[in-house]
């Protein structure tokens, strides 16, 4: 096994070559090889789709077109053994797919448009021309489960299962309808990031143009954590009522998650140390106290966990304890509201992995997720590479379908990334270029007759 964790026996896999040039896998006994990933990168990545998406509708089709926008945003490669390529940009889709299938990188990272095509940047630099600086850059979020590990209990590090996406589901929901909501933002992609966690990417123009101080303004927007205090991160609610954004989703989201979810998958008041975790959240330690006695007494008792969060909801909110009224909402937000990686956020030049690729730790393919239907994700049936292999030896030669991806489980992955996002996004990217087109014609008329 490499550092990457791949399997590079030939021997563990057949590929025939057919005289119409298909290639079909024999067997696949392992989730990822560079081999697999050849074949995979050759007959399944969908690479028009990812030009599509970078060229934000700079295709060279209208007179307002940038023709020199797609070159100038940085890919970035990972090769076998970690050997690691940075400032990597490409003129065309087919220049783009050509890389990839002669470089077969186990990592493609997406970064920013340039000022100047990256690939160039050393020949601006020694002369002395300070140009070479990012333009624009979706606005990104990393939410990673590690982070979740002082609240979760099924798994721990990069294991994810089904106990534990909900985390996930959960900082989907919030973070979707706030930048929709709050913000404005009507392009975003959500994509599970093929082990242990999502990756949101906001693409509307004005969230693109961004600058580095706005992104740390709305990054700060979805932070409510203090530091941690007794091993658990704990949320700092500040003022006499929540803020209109957290109030919104503790109502719509956080509690009911909490109350209906995560209190029985992670068996949080069935565990002693599990409990004690909440009880230290309550700063009178006389009443957690006199809490946890009372449920030590009645370890034989059928109170069930639900019970127990009554018993504690209903001693804080009675108003006998001064200043505790708030705990409530502080153990559900220390519990489930989303733990973003802020740095990812708040800085235009963060690299972020390509949708589609191929995680080299799992084989599993980095898909889109559609946050409506977050809840009904299911991180362990994601299609692994593979799978996908399996599909495409299973399936044959078949003449009815233009492409390959089309008859293994790829396609649904693909076909909602093109009608729920690429689309609509492709619409408004050209909209937007005919508006600003139409005012520079007109000001440039007015320009000529002397207005």
């Amino acid at each position: 096994m490499t550092k990457e964790g791949s399997f590079n026996e030939k021997d563990d896999m057949e590929i025939d070559l057919h005289s119409s040039g298909n290639q079909q896998l024999k067997k696949c006994s392992h989730e990822f090889s560079f081999d697999y990933l050849k074949v995979y990168y050759g007959k399944l990545f969908p690479y028009s789709d990812i030009f599509r998406w970078m060229s934000y509708g700079n295709d060279g089709k209208h007179p307002a077109c940038d023709e020199s926008y797609f070159s100038r945003r940085e890919f970035s490669f990972t090769l076998e053994n970690d050997v690691y390529l940075r400032f990597q940009s490409f003129k065309s889709a087919t220049d783009l797919e050509n890389s990839i299938k002669e470089k077969c990188p186990s990592k493609i990272d997406i970064g920013p448009v340039y000022s100047v095509d990256p690939s160039k940047r050393h020949a601006y630099v020694q002369a002395g021309n300070n140009v070479f600086t990012p333009v624009e850059r979706e606005l990104v979020f990393d939410i990673d489960i590690t982070e979740y590990d002082d609240i979760r209990y099924c798994c721990s590090g990069s294991d994810i299962c089904l106990n534990c996406w909900p985390l996930m589901a959960i900082a989907i929901k919030v973070i979707d309808t706030a930048l929709r909501d709050d913000f404005g933002f009507n392009h975003i992609l959500w994509v599970y990031s093929g082990r242990r966690g999502v990756h949101c990417w906001v693409c509307d123009g004005r969230a693109r143009r961004l600058s580095n101080e706005a992104r740390s303004s709305i990054t700060d927007y979805f932070h409510v954590y203090k530091g941690s205090e007794n091993g658990l991160k704990k949320a700092s609610l500040t003022g006499l009522a929540l803020h209109p954004f957290l109030a919104r989703a503790y109502t719509d989201v956080l509690l009911d998650y909490f109350e209906r979810t995560l209190i029985h998958n992670q068996k949080l008041f069935s565990v002693e140390d599990r409990y004690e975790k909440i009880l230290d959240i309550i700063p009178d330690k006389s009443v957690a106290s006199e809490i946890h006695e009372k449920w030590q007494g009645n370890k034989r008792s059928s109170t069930s966990e639900e019970g127990r969060w009554d018993q504690l909801k209903s001693m804080l909110q009675s108003g006998k304890h001064k200043g505790l009224r708030r705990c409530v909402e502080e153990i559900v937000f220390s519990y489930t509201f989303p733990r973003i990686d802020m740095e990812v956020s708040k800085h235009m030049n963060h690299l972020l992995k390509a949708p589609f690729c191929v995680h080299p730790k799992t084989g599993r393919v980095c898909i889109p997720i559609d946050p409506k239907h977050c809840d009904d994700f299911d991180p362990t049936s994601v299609p692994t590479l593979s799978l996908l292999l399996e599909e495409l030896n299973a399936g044959g030669v078949q003449m009815d379908v233009e492409n390959d991806w089309e008859r293994t489980s790829l396609d649904q992955s693909i076909m909602f990334f093109r009608s729920s996002f690429l689309q609509p996004l492709m619409k408004s990217c050209k909209e937007e270029m005919e508006s600003s087109y139409s005012a520079r014609v007109q000001q440039s008329n007015k320009s000529s007759l002397g207005w």
